[in-house]
């Protein structure tokens, strides 16, 4: 192991950190500023006082580089989009009348334009803005925020690196724009963005930036040869100019393969690299190019994206065994901290010794700077923490809350019929379609209802011990008849009971199964202001009651149409919780399964002929290589079958999926073999549904006609544009009518206006079918 006099002391540094403040200041400031509470001013000056907390907690934990840049009012790739000029035509008059007017109006859109297409940001729950390129696209550049916030450090007196999203990334995360052709390919217009960032860099030197972060996880996905060349290029473009501060490239969520060769051999002056589990090949990988001669090494050894405390002595060996491959090895966590919760110090209500399993974005600062000292000044400088952490491995080890001896059981006994439905499709689709007597193009929503002030007062009454239980069950129940009165009015065919009791859609069922731990300050952010609190899943699961059979049956009491049952599907329950690491992922989705599997089966026992499975998260979960899909794609629809395949052949099965590219797994969503899917279409204008129609999609598909996560209304004729285009790909029999996803977010009054119009256009369209 190191010594002091036998390494260049390490720095400790972060990619990014959480954005929103501890109590969420910065979602109340922005929500507010929307609602014309917060004017400008003070939301820009609550922006920089989160910032200025950020970099002083993190250079008091040890952190000797500072990020700067990370920092967003709503997405880093939207912010990205704005430095290099790259404003779609139908925003450019509103961000030239206001910018901060027009930054929102590209992610949340307006009555008068629709916003960027969102989506998954790689394998994460968080959603980004696709920046819209063509052809024509002429970009220019406005380092006006980067500058700005590496100034706002600077002036602290702290080291700071300003962090971007790279070139090549940006363009492989770039879609074409409205009206261009569907094959135009963004890498295209590399030559031309490059010079962008050029000026860019040299407005970041001439601010005093000593080093600049390029960050290009895309690379860590699978490349073609033309792609791995374009980045090549790029960098040696780049690392060519004379007026740029130094350029540290940064990789991260799984292993760089045939890339690291590319950046090894590139003239930039350092790398960040991902040394966690997933991606530890680039290890090896590294030593098998020789090496980063004199460059700098800053190894992603701590895990940015899950709560587990890391294992310093692992950490410490694999540190030690790059020293031998750069000039200089500084320390980091894996990606930006974005990813985690801020502090487990907020959480009260976890038992401590539990709570020292746990890890939030200050705690790994903490961690990152103990490896660093451990790794310049020796592993004896850093004992007491470094026998404190075997402690703590060791207690979660051998905890009972780990291990379940009759879930093992039963767990094991699985045989793959318990996995298959009895029938096939066909026979199911007709004794379905006789049961429930449904319309052609019926109508359904996807779950999930506003969540009006009086439901959350109660909820927050019933907290603090305000009003009892019966009191609060009594609201639920109003807000419950208000739904299905709302849906029997306007005309649905199929209703959902509207979910007022559910704070979450992971974390109202993990709080109703064992081995899951909630926490109270937990907040992750998924897009702009919406933030989740992620449970922990942290041992063997089992469901000791039923969870939603109790409110799905009163809303059924209450219409003679069919109420759908929902559940989040075994696979979303884990990718949007912090999962156990001390299993593999497919024995824990075995065991959620079986867990809802019985839930689904007392639904039907109850009465519920339609039983939707949501798993929005089944493409977000997909590794990022293609090598390993195939492994993933099995157990992950194996789950979701073996939670459904109980039930009888007239009772239909629905799932659920939003705001992800479909079209690589298309073939799995075939596996799930669910009866009814229902899937985000309104912004990528029904790709989804060519998607589907190209792979041979035999069963019912609801793309969506309403962009939920919009404030905008979408009229009647918007929306029966939208299903003609999707009748072009699907048989009017198995085509469904449904928003993208669920409308918990939205008011009540635009989610009226958009559902009437939704139901409308099937109407109009179930009108011009029957002409024909």
């Amino acid at each position: 192991m190191t010594t002091k006099s036998s390494a260049a002391a390490a720095r400790a540094t972060v990619y990014g950190y959480p954005r929103q403040g501890p109590a969420r200041e910065l979602k109340k400031a922005i929500e507010g500023y929307w609602k014309g509470r917060v004017g400008a001013d003070t939301l820009r000056s609550t922006a920089a006082g989160l910032r200025r907390a950020n970099w002083h907690e993190l250079a008091d934990a040890g952190i000797g580089e500072v990020p700067t840049g990370d920092f967003s009012l709503y997405d880093h790739v939207l912010d990205a989009t704005v430095m290099v000029g790259a404003i779609p035509e139908r925003h450019r008059s509103a961000v030239e009348a206001d910018a901060l007017d027009g930054y929102f109006a590209m992610a949340r859109g307006t009555q008068d334009m629709a916003p960027l297409e969102m989506t998954k940001w790689f394998d994460t729950n968080y959603h980004y803005l696709v920046p819209e390129l063509g052809p024509g696209t002429v970009f220019t550049a406005d380092s006006t925020k980067q500058v700005a916030e590496l100034k706002e450090a600077l002036a602290l007196g702290l080291p700071a690196r300003p962090v971007l999203v790279g070139p090549v990334t940006y363009l492989l995360l770039a879609k074409p724009a409205p009206g261009v052709a569907a094959d135009f390919e963004p890498l295209t217009l590399l030559d031309r963005l490059l010079p962008v960032y050029a000026e860019v860099l040299a407005d970041l030197r001439e601010a005093g930036a000593e080093w600049v972060q390029l960050d290009e996880p895309a690379l860590a996905q699978d490349r073609t040869p033309a792609e791995l060349n374009a980045a090549g290029r790029a960098y040696r473009d780049l690392g060519a100019l004379t007026d740029r501060p130094k350029m540290l490239v940064a990789s991260y969520f799984d292993r760089l393969g045939d890339a690291l060769p590319v950046l090894a051999g590139a003239p930039v002056e350092g790398l960040a690299l991902d040394f966690t589990e997933r991606a530890a090949a680039n290890l090896d990988a590294l030593a098998a190019v020789g090496g980063l001669p004199g460059k700098r090494l800053v190894a992603g050894v701590v895990n940015g994206r899950n709560i587990w405390v890391d294992d310093l002595e692992k950490s410490l060996a694999t540190l030690g065994t790059l020293l031998g491959l750069a000039d200089r090895v500084d320390v980091a966590a894996s990606c930006s901290l974005l990813h985690v919760p801020v502090d487990t110090a907020l959480e009260r209500d976890i038992e401590p010794q539990i709570l020292r399993w746990l890890a939030f974005a200050r705690q790994k600062t903490a961690e990152i700077a103990t490896l660093a000292r451990g790794l310049t000044q020796g592993p004896d400088t850093i004992s007491a923490q470094l026998a404190a952490n075997r402690a703590d491995l060791a207690s979660r080890t051998t905890s009972a809350l780990t291990r379940d001896p009759a879930v093992r059981a039963r767990t094991a006994s699985v045989t793959a019929a318990d996995a298959r439905r009895a029938q096939p499709y066909a026979e199911r689709a007709a004794a379905e379609r006789g049961s429930l007597g449904l319309p052609l193009l019926p109508t359904t929503t996807i779950g999930s209802f506003p969540q009006t002030a009086e439901l959350r007062t109660a909820r927050a009454g019933l907290r603090a011990g305000r009003i009892d239980a019966a009191a609060y069950e009594e609201r639920v129940r109003a807000e419950i008849q208000e739904v299905i009165a709302f849906q029997e009015k306007a005309g649905l065919d199929v209703l959902v009971h509207g979910e007022p009791e559910r704070n979450d859609m992971v974390q109202y069922f993990a709080e109703q199964l064992t081995g899951y731990l909630a926490t109270q300050h937990g907040w992750v952010q998924s897009y702009g202001t919406r933030y989740v609190r992620p449970p922990i899943l942290a041992g063997d699961i089992s469901r000791p009651e039923p969870m939603t059979v109790r409110w799905t049956t009163y809303a059924q009491s209450l219409t003679g149409r069919p109420v759908k049952g929902m559940l989040t599907g075994p696979v979303t329950m884990l990718a949007w919780s912090f999962v156990r690491d001390d299993q593999p992922l497919a024995d824990t989705a075995r065991q959620v399964a079986l867990a809802l599997r019985d839930e689904v089966n007392d639904l039907e026992a109850a009465g519920t002929s339609v039983i939707q499975v949501d798993e929005p998260a089944l493409r977000e979960t997909l590794p990022l290589r293609a090598a390993d899909h195939a492994a993933y794609l099995a157990w992950a629809t194996e789950a979701f079958r073996l939670t459904t395949s109980g039930v009888r052949p007239d009772t239909q099965v629905h799932t659920h999926m939003c705001y992800a590219e479909f079209g690589d797994i298309v073939r799995a969503i075939d596996e799930l073999d669910a009866d009814v899917i229902s899937l985000e279409a309104a912004r990528s204008h029904m790709q989804v549904a060519r998607e589907l129609a190209a792979h041979g999609y035999p069963r019912e598909a609801g793309p969506g006609v309403y962009d939920i996560h919009s404030p905008r209304v979408p009229g009647a004729g918007e929306a029966a544009a939208l299903l003609r285009k999707g009748l072009e790909a699907i048989p009017a029999e198995r085509l469904w009518v449904n928003p993208d996803c669920g409308l918990k977010t939205r008011g009540w009054p635009e989610t009226r206006a958009s559902l009437e119009n939704l139901v409308a256009a099937a109407r109009t369209v179930r009108g011009e079918l029957s002409a024909s």
